[in-house]
């Protein structure tokens, strides 16, 4: 059901906002709608229309608002209040409309984000919050001041002269998306299929609306070739296996197939961005029969071309990873002490992990040893933890036993 009311949340917000407007009274109108599913459909059963379940109780939720708010109540007779009803949704994918929709230009970059995350994603203001690596007031400042300024924004599909200036913010909101549903950041759980499933499915549709746009190609081809590793990234036991460690006869070569054509000929024709580098890395490590045979010189030469284009914290350490598997341990340490520096990685989990990994790798068991055990107190995910904790206790064994 989870996934069903998930589906169906932006289908049912975008009715309503087209038919009311208030994209902030909507969407509030709407939670409590899937709130009150989640409490009868069990007990009462599933009705033969859902969607139209929803938007009808979301539309008198939105309706019961309107009528307290004394400010319009003496206009309350003038407006046409009744029901939506569920032929009022149109046949074209809603989910894509919304999306465009919270990437208004009015909006700032990182208000886009987070409102297409929370309206369309349906992540929590926590996940959001780890996801940018803030602080959760901050994101949930964002989500406010954003819907108000959208509150009077027009619901309609941006004309074709403001999709290219939109386009960043959704590819990196369907980004996030993927890598939440991925590697999820909190809870007892690796993988939040039903969200990586999402972000997948959205730019399919993206990429069959703008053909033409290599980081639409190239972000499609990054989701499909790293997704096609996650049958091999848990064991029996649900822990995190790292990818030198893999089945790799798991992996879903279909995917993999479809990833590598669709990066292959977007390089070919479009001008270089982000998504496409990322998913040359990708496309790099998959088509490597063994860990042994990876060209980490073609993935490290691909990391410097990406952090010219597109620097970030986690291309700065997947880029020291690259380096030490080409250049050794040494170099790559001296690196990560400059870049650990940089307050976005100063206390991230994955800095700590990293540099344990670094250790190892020269021969200080005991040194790596702490970092993961400090690593694994900070990560917030429970798989990553159980895995950071077991990486620890293999090094101290080796102590001992050295």
């Amino acid at each position: 059901m989870d996934a069903l009311l998930r589906e169906l949340a932006p289908q049912v917000l975008t009715a309503l906002t087209r038919r009311y407007g208030d994209f902030d009274a909507c969407e509030d109108a709407v939670q409590e709608a899937l709130l009150a599913a989640a409490r009868q459909w069990p007990v009462e059963g599933m009705p033969d229309n859902p969607k139209g379940w929803l938007i009808t109780v979301a539309s008198r939720r939105r309706t019961e608002q309107w009528r307290s708010d004394t400010a319009r109540r003496r206009r309350e007779s003038a407006v046409f209040t009744m029901d939506v009803a569920a032929t009022e949704v149109p046949a074209v994918d809603d989910s894509l409309t919304l999306l465009f929709l919270c990437c208004h230009p009015e909006l700032t970059a990182s208000s886009q984000v987070a409102l297409t995350l929370r309206a369309v994603g349906g992540l929590t203001t926590a996940e959001i919050a780890r996801a940018f690596l803030v602080p959760e007031p901050t994101v949930a400042q964002r989500i406010s001041r954003a819907k108000q300024k959208i509150k009077a924004a027009g619901f309609t599909m941006p004309p074709p002269q403001e999709r290219a200036e939109r386009l960043s913010a959704v590819l990196r909101v369907l980004y996030l998306i993927f890598n939440e549903g991925y590697t999820a950041s909190a809870g007892e759980t690796l993988h939040r299929v039903e969200l990586s499933a999402e972000a997948i499915r959205l730019t399919r549709q993206l990429r069959a609306a703008l053909p033409a746009y290599g980081e639409v190609a190239g972000l499609l081809a990054l989701m499909l070739l790293t997704d096609a590793r996650r049958p091999a990234r848990l064991d029996e036991d649900g822990m995190p296996v790292p990818l030198d460690e893999q089945d790799r006869s798991r992996w879903d070569r279909a995917q993999i197939a479809e990833g590598d054509q669709l990066i292959t000929e977007t390089l070919a024709t479009a001008q270089v961005g982000p998504y496409q580098l990322q998913a040359a890395i990708a496309a790099v490590h998959d088509a490597a029969a063994r860990a042994a045979d990876t060209d980490w010189q073609q993935i490290l030469s691909l990391y410097e071309l990406l952090r010219t284009v597109a620097p970030g914290p986690m291309v700065t350490l997947n880029r020291i990873v690259a380096l030490a598997m080409v250049h050794g341990a040494g170099p790559a340490l001296a690196e990560l002490d400059t870049a650990a520096t940089d307050a976005a990685l100063a206390t991230h989990y994955r800095t700590d992990a990293v540099r344990a990994h670094l250790l190892a790798l020269a021969g200080d068991r005991a040194a790596a040893h702490e970092h993961y055990e400090r690593a694994a107190r900070k990560t917030p995910s429970q798989p990553e933890q159980r895995y950071l904790i077991a990486k620890a206790a293999m090094l101290g064994r080796s102590v001992v036993d050295g």
